[in-house]
């Protein structure tokens, strides 16, 4: 066999391995969040009342985020902010308390009293399971950015987008209170680059002893 066969021989391989990955990360997905979202629509019902009994303004909140390859797609979440919760998302960035191309504050004033309720135990983001069935989104992978936020990446950022989004991640379950951009690009591209079906498995235990905990925010 000649170098170049092999060469080719090898490429080949390589690409059905990731094709062969892509697929059983897939049926994972679909494995967990249909069944997923049969046990949770009692309580998402309630959760839906519950939001439109405390404030003005939809149940869910949906916003474009990018998606694999910077696609961009529509987010579903319960909404946990005031209705003019994006308007007011300028006069409130001085106040960004993590760096780079991020945005978040502690104690947002935008955030409901329901709202910080479901933020604390995670419960705003059991719609996403309607985005990881349509393969906009996996169980686990990077956190979608908004459009805005991926506008202000750098060049070296971008390869963020080679892996579809994820509900969680290895940066939510190791480093989710901490501040840096940059912390958590690597920890992104650390799972992106040494991704296995154990490592999801890990961090799904993981995220689940958070959410139990109510350690979001």
């Amino acid at each position: 066999m000649s170098t170049t066969s092999y060469f080719h021989q090898v490429q080949k391989k390589t690409r059905e391995t990731a094709r062969a990955a892509r697929l059983l990360k897939r049926a994972l997905d679909v494995a967990v969040a249909a069944p997923a979202l049969i046990f949770f629509a009692p309580a998402m019902a309630l959760i839906a009342i519950f939001i439109k009994l405390g404030s003005p303004g939809p149940v869910l909140y949906t916003a474009m985020r990018a998606g694999h390859k910077g696609k961009p797609f529509r987010c579903y979440k319960f909404r946990t902010m005031v209705r003019d919760a994006d308007d007011r998302k300028e006069e409130l960035r001085k106040q960004n308390q993590r760096s780079g191309p991020f945005f978040k504050i502690a104690c947002d004033p935008r955030v409901t009293r329901i709202g910080r309720l479901l933020r604390r135990y995670s419960l705003d983001e059991v719609p996403q399971l309607l985005n990881v069935l349509k393969g906009e989104m996996s169980l686990v992978g990077p956190r979608p950015h908004t459009l805005d936020d991926v506008s202000t990446y750098a060049i070296e950022h971008m390869s963020r987008l080679d892996a579809i989004p994820g509900m969680t991640g290895l940066w939510q379950v190791t480093a989710r209170r901490d501040p840096s951009f940059q912390i958590g690009m690597n920890l992104d591209m650390k799972y992106i680059h040494n991704w296995s079906l154990g490592m999801d498995m890990r961090i799904l235990l993981k995220t689940a002893g958070e959410v139990l905990r109510g350690s979001g925010d």
